[in-house]
Parts: C-alpha cells; sequence; structure tokens
C-alpha cells in the first residue's frame, strides 16, 4: 500500500511539474490567445445577448490571464530559487545539498524537514541561539549513531 502510495505521489509530483510549465510556456499563451481570438471573432458570439457576451468576454480575459499568471510566477519561482541557491553556496556555514531543493520529492523533502526540527530541538536545549549549524551537522552525527548502533548490534 505505500509503494502504490508513493508512486501514486511521484507520478503527481511530475504531473504537476509538467502542467506548470506546459501552462507557462509562451506557446501555449499564444495558442489560448488564438482561441480567445478566433471565439470572439466568431458569428455565434455575437448572436447571443449582452449578457451572455459581456460573461463570455469576461471568461476569455480570465482564461488569458491564468497563462500570463503562470508564466510571471515560473519566472520568479526560478529567479527566487536561483538567489536562494547563490546564498547557499556562498555561505560559510551552509550546506551546499540544499542547492536546487525545489527538485526533490515531497517525501525527501519531509525527511530534510525532519532534520531541521532535530536542529531546532538541539539549539533550544542548549540555549545557544547564536550557534550556526547546517543541515550537514545534523546529518553528520545520525551517521555516528548510525555507526555506534550497528557497533553494538
Amino acid at each position: 500500500m505505500k509503494m502504490l502510495f508513493r508512486s501514486l505521489e511521484n507520478w503527481f509530483e511530475r504531473l504537476a511539474g509538467t502542467a506548470t510549465k506546459i501552462y507557462g510556456n509562451s506557446l501555449t499563451f499564444i495558442i489560448a490567445f488564438i482561441t480567445v481570438a478566433v471565439y470572439l471573432s466568431s458569428p455565434r458570439f455575437y448572436l447571443q445577448n449582452f449578457h451572455d457576451c459581456i460573461r463570455d468576454i469576461i471568461l476569455c480575459i480570465s482564461f488569458i490571464s491564468f497563462f500570463i499568471i503562470q508564466k510571471t510566477v515560473n519566472r520568479f519561482s526560478v529567479s527566487l530559487q536561483l538567489k536562494i541557491n547563490e546564498l547557499v553556496a556562498a555561505h560559510e556555514h551552509a550546506s551546499n545539498k540544499m542547492i536546487n531543493i525545489e527538485e526533490k520529492t515531497e517525501e525527501e523533502l519531509q525527511e530534510l524537514a525532519k532534520h531541521y526540527s532535530t536542529l531546532k530541538e538541539k539549539i533550544e536545549e542548549s540555549g545557544e541561539h547564536n550557534i550556526h549549524h547546517s543541515i550537514d551537522h545534523i546529518l553528520d552525527e545520525q551517521k555516528i549513531i548510525e555507526q555506534k548502533i550497528k557497533k553494538l548490534e
């Protein structure tokens, strides 16, 4: 059951990623714009009553706006991720494992979130909030603990 859920989750992540790329593509916007232009120039559109024409115009504007907004969000997201990647790569204490983290699966992100919760707990226990640790610090500690456990077995 768990494997089915994971494969379904991975499939959905790929589908969502592909859909986001397609909807934010300039070619998709051009196709949508041509579709709207053809519809608005058709005789069928002009044979409707006034209220239906207004409704269809609003629908067409919303339809076109969706593609514009998706393109903007995609561009903003990529630029934000690049900025974050640059900060991570340039920071002395930061883990380079965080570069391009947006490409990780949902499961991998949840696992990293658990590691950060562990890091938060360690900081709270020590009472020293000015200590700088990266995710590598926690992962190294967990590897040491796992090695000790294997030696005891």
